[in-house]
């Protein structure tokens, strides 16, 4: 089972402007064949189906832990997609198209369906869909599969970084490439582990380090390029024997922590009354707090 906390992995900067088009590109990223929804979703499933959870612990443990990160990982992207609709529509009468803005975005349904926030889908507007996960059940071709795919999702989130400027799409994006590095890293030593061969002699792919990216840069000084989260206060130990010994392209000692990151505050969206979201306005407000308070 998981256990939810109210916080966001990272900080995200809070724009003054959004940008609509950013909004979608950064949708691949959520829901593309190589978005944060697929990482999640695949590896949610493995460990659900894993057979040998006890003859084979350590890499139960290592696809265990990644899946609920993965889960942060949807949040933070949604978070960010969420954030770049600030202020790119203005509150006022039909009659004025107060949504006009939203006509001319490369993605309008973010305007017509979600009231500007993230949708399961990707940059095109395809719904994300359940036939981007693999499990075969078998245990090498899905650690191959889940390497691959994390090199996948790392190269659009290089692509979509050269694609947008925005501080808090490129916020996201940096964080994102040091901690999927992680799990590529992490899934090689386990390849490794099952097969003798040794995958991370073909890192980084693409062929460019994280340091080479601005907001990437901060994040790996803090050493976050060499830990590994079990995102549980008791379980998933037995990470420690594939998670061990120096990280590939630098060198550094790789860390095992048992439990989840800080965090950070989740970010309170703004009213956006043109798009009658919530649609609560003050009076309203005040009725529902008076029927909460009530037999209290």
């Amino acid at each position: 089972m998981f256990k939810r906390e109210n916080r966001i992995l990272v900080e995200l900067p809070i724009p003054e402007h959004g940008d609509p088009n950013a909004m979608a590109a950064v949708q691949e990223l959520l829901g593309g064949k190589f978005g944060e929804m697929s990482t999640l979703n695949n590896y949610m499933f493995q460990s659900f189906n894993f057979r040998g959870k006890k003859k084979l612990k350590p890499f139960y443990d290592l696809v265990a832990s990644i899946t609920a990160e993965e889960m942060g990982h949807v949040e933070l992207v949604t978070t960010s997609i969420n954030l770049l609709s600030k202020d790119n529509t203005f509150p006022g009468p039909p009659d004025i198209t107060p949504l006009q803005a939203g006509k001319d975005a490369r993605n309008t349904y973010q305007f017509i369906s979600t009231a500007q926030t993230a949708l399961v889908g990707d940059s095109m507007g395809n719904a994300w869909s359940g036939d981007n996960v693999f499990n075969s059940g078998n245990l090498v071709l899905d650690l191959l599969h889940n390497f691959f795919l994390e090199l996948g999702a790392r190269t659009h989130k290089m692509r979509v970084y050269e694609m947008t400027d925005h501080p808090t799409a490129r916020e996201m994006i940096g964080y994102l490439l040091v901690r999927g590095g992680v799990h590529v890293v992490a899934y090689a030593k386990a390849l490794e582990i099952a097969t003798g061969v040794d995958v991370t002699k073909m890192l980084p792919v693409p062929n460019l380090d994280n340091s080479k990216f601005d907001y990437a840069r901060k994040y790996e000084e803090q050493g976050l390029d060499n830990i590994l989260y079990t995102f549980s206060d008791t379980d998933y130990k037995d990470v420690k024997q594939i998670w061990k010994g120096s990280n590939p392209e630098t060198g550094a000692p790789l860390k095992v922590i048992e439990g989840s990151p800080k965090g950070a505050p989740v970010p309170d969206l703004d009213d956006i009354p043109e798009q009658f979201a919530p649609g609560v306005d003050a009076d309203d407000y005040r009725r529902i707090a008076k029927r909460l308070m009530e037999n209290m």
